[in-house]
């Protein structure tokens, strides 16, 4: 059966890294009191269509066998924000505010599968999201919240360290219009193109909707706004506005980057060519990008929203950061560079001396799982030599031998010794395969 590309699937070791990347994300969410929910796949087609430029990539999902015209449409979430909007509206009153969320589970995009990007992938997702307000502090928070679990997934799985950029939208907004566009947001979602299609095929974008190119001369330069701290507010000051929203923009976007660089100095830049082309963001922006692999793009993003949530007497306004658990695994692991050390979970394997006494070899297995270790008996009772070649094939480090009271062998070392199956002792490090970091062999 042929392949559809843009479902990555993993062989067992690769799943082995999806899973311990998980379990450290979320280790760190909660670490920071955020709880887990899963929303569901689909959310009406109408409410998925209406927030940006993501339409033509959106999975319209049908019964096989429905009626034209009978049901409502629905599509396949291609983020886990706006499911995460209508959960909030739907939940308001069992939820207590401000309301502290993580998420993971895959989206889809009906996109061109290339490197970092497919049709079906994992996200991590963290919000939080106020009631009628939320303080600006809560941006900061995120941000650095995420920053903190790509430390983790580089300190014990090898994954490369990242760079923040962080912007504002207020800051891009007022910057626009006070340049005189009345509209900004179709030049906003051009410049976000700025990295994947470069300057002359962003200047085709402001072309098609009406900007000159003396204009488009003071947009491109904008989008050239790349420093710390230090001097991003004079250059923003070189082009000569001043309006509130550019004021509020400014003062937003240094607070951010001032948090946030007490923490990670040289991991975070204010970027002024970071716009988040989606429409429902309101003010911080921010972007992450694995070191090394920039060619994989963006891998992490998000920002603040006040308006996607209401239930129509209170809004919800949120922060939230997103993470590409996809995007980064995928290629990583398929380049061979991120792995496991072994492709079962079990560490040991109870040999079977005959089928008549297949009981025993079940009998240690159980003493064995009751203390947290995890074995498989041996599916037959061929020679030693053949069933200590099958723990090898699949990695398993231990080999049990008798009942019990028994043997056992470390077909690394070749070292045999007796064994009570109630008290030995295995080292940490066998329990579980282990992560082999990019750049280690085995």
């Amino acid at each position: 059966m042929a392949s559809i590309s843009g479902f990555p699937e993993f062989l067992p070791q690769g799943r082995f890294v999806e899973m311990r990347a998980i379990d450290i994300m979320r280790s760190v969410f909660e670490l920071h009191g955020f709880t887990s929910i899963q929303t569901r796949s689909i959310e009406p087609l109408s409410e998925l269509s209406r927030k940006g430029e993501i339409t033509k990539e959106i999975y319209a999902v049908r019964r096989l066998h429905a009626d034209a015209g009978t049901e409502e449409t629905w599509g396949l979430h291609y983020d886990l924000t706006i499911p995460f909007a209508r959960y909030v509206s739907e939940h308001a009153g069992h939820l207590s505010f401000p309301f502290r969320r993580y998420q993971i589970q895959p989206a889809w995009r009906g996109e061109r599968p290339q490197e970092g990007r497919f049709r079906e992938f994992w996200q991590a997702d963290i919000d939080i999201v106020g009631q009628s307000e939320l303080g600006f502090h809560h941006d900061a928070e995120v941000a650095l919240v995420m920053m903190d679990a790509c430390t983790q997934l580089h300190q014990q799985m090898g994954i490369p360290p990242v760079l923040m950029r962080i912007n504002n939208r207020a800051l891009i907004e007022g910057l626009y219009t006070g340049l005189g566009i009345d509209d900004p947001l179709p030049v906003i979602q051009a410049v976000d193109k700025l990295a994947k299609i470069g300057e002359s095929g962003v200047r085709k974008m402001l072309d098609a909707t009406g900007v000159d190119k003396d204009l488009q001369d003071k947009i491109v330069a904008f989008a050239g706004v790349n420093s710390t701290r230090g001097d991003v507010e004079e250059q923003v000051r070189s082009f000569g506005v001043t309006n509130d929203l550019l004021e509020r923009g400014v003062r937003d976007v240094m607070a951010l980057h001032s948090t946030v660089s007490q923490s990670y100095p040289s991991q975070v830049v204010v970027d002024a060519k970071i716009a988040r082309g989606l429409d429902y963001y309101t003010g911080s922006v921010f972007e992450i990008e694995l070191q090394g692999y920039e060619t994989l793009g963006t891998i992490s993003a998000g920002g603040r929203y006040d308006h996607l949530a209401s239930d129509g007497k209170n809004a919800y306004p949120g922060v939230g950061v997103s993470f590409g658990l996809s995007r980064v695994l995928v290629p990583l692991i398929s380049q061979g560079g991120l792995t496991a050390s072994r492709c079962v979970p079990s560490a040991v394997l109870i040999a079977v001396d005959s089928e008549e006494e297949r009981h025993k070899a079940e009998e240690v297995a159980t003493v064995l799982r009751e203390r947290g270790i995890s074995c498989e008996v041996s599916p037959n009772s061929a020679k030693y030599g053949k069933q200590i070649h099958f723990a090898q094939r699949r990695g398993i480090p231990y080999v049990w031998f008798g009942s019990v009271q028994g043997q056992v062998k470390d077909i690394r070392s070749g070292e045999q010794i007796d064994a009570d199956a109630h008290r030995w002792i295995i080292d940490d490090i066998d329990l579980s395969p282990q992560i082999i970091p990019i750049g280690r062999n085995c």
